[in-house]
């Protein structure tokens, strides 16, 4: 019965103790360093119409500011590990052009991967004639819905809102995971996307307390097999 104790007392810390952060796979996922670790495809986009870092509550124009209307600070609950800071990227649509905004991540397959962001869509932008989508790709294979914001099948965020979804790793390496933005026409709705993270899942305090009993009834049955194998 020692192997079964110990099991159970194992089982029993994993469960009275909280699951470690998170680490966001990531690098500057909350845009506090401008782009720094991401990469722009900008599509022969015009100049003035690529995504900037903006800071929040800053009721300036482009590339400063939202064209005028300040974004409150992001208070929405999010399973990201990194902080709101002080800043946010600013996706607008002067042009029909998509863009986006990318940045490689080593991924195991079989892992399951917990992925989100927080976002944001401008009064400014959604009164548009226009609309505009963004979309979450991982390795070129689309991850959650497209969202939408602007005229006529958006609706606009008068506050920050959360998207977060899981994938499981189809290949093991590096892969791409990018944010695609494309406007309708000119001009088109605009977002704002802050903390944006992918993580490992991690089994849950009682997932590990099943399995580490199970390993403890596995010894135990060995054990007591033992004999008879023995005397045969």
């Amino acid at each position: 019965m020692k192997l079964a104790l110990t099991g159970a007392a194992l089982a029993l810390t994993i469960t009275a103790t909280p699951a470690s952060a998170a680490t966001n796979l990531l690098t500057n996922g909350s845009f506090e360093s401008g782009f720094t670790g991401w990469t722009q495809s900008l599509s022969g986009m015009p100049v003035g119409t690529a995504p900037v870092v903006i800071a929040y509550n800053q009721a300036s124009q482009y590339p400063t500011g939202a064209f005028g209307e300040a974004i409150g600070t992001n208070t929405v609950t999010s399973a990201s590990p990194d902080a709101v800071g002080n800043s946010l990227a600013y996706f607008s649509s002067d042009t029909a052009n998509p863009h986006s905004l990318s940045q490689l991540v080593n991924l195991v397959a079989g892992t399951v991967y917990n992925i989100g962001f927080d976002y944001y869509v401008p009064r400014n932008g959604y009164d548009n004639p226009f609309d505009a989508t963004l979309g979450f790709t991982v390795g070129g294979t689309a991850v959650g819905t497209t969202l939408s914001a602007g005229s006529p099948s958006g609706t606009p965020v008068a506050s920050w809102q959360n998207f977060a979804t899981s994938f499981t790793a189809t290949s093991s390496g590096p892969q791409s995971v990018a944010f695609n933005f494309r406007g309708g026409g000119v001009t088109a709705a605009d977002f704002g996307v802050d903390r944006v993270y992918v993580t490992a899942a991690v089994p849950e305090p009682g997932t590990w307390a099943l399995m580490l009993f199970g390993f403890g009834a596995v010894g135990v049955a060995m054990r007591r097999r033992r004999p008879l194998l023995q005397m045969a």
